[in-house]
């Protein structure tokens, strides 16, 4: 979740999901749509919400690497099914 302040009640600040963010567009207040239709102005510029978002990003991201031990490892190996695959019954009815 992202910090934001609603424009004009700085003092209360609220948590955002940015993964509901549509988009963001100054008008000149920052206006955030979100995935919901639902519309949110805020006191932070775009820029300022942008980089919240890469900050959120890029901290799950860095959990997750830590979490795999640190270390990255490629795509799991291919493994074909012993036996033949069919999408339909070989059995008469």
């Amino acid at each position: 979740m992202i910090t934001l302040n609603r424009l004009g009640h700085s003092d209360e600040p609220f948590q955002l999901n940015p993964d509901m963010i549509v988009t963001v567009e100054s008008t000149p207040d920052t206006v955030i749509t979100l995935a919901t239709t639902a519309k949110v102005v805020v006191a932070e510029t775009p820029e300022e919400v942008a980089a919240a978002v890469r900050s959120y990003r890029v901290g799950v991201l860095s959990d997750a690497l830590a979490r795999r031990g640190g270390q990255r490892q490629g795509p799991p190996p291919l493994r074909r099914p012993a036996g033949k695959l069919s999408a339909v019954d070989d059995e008469p009815s």
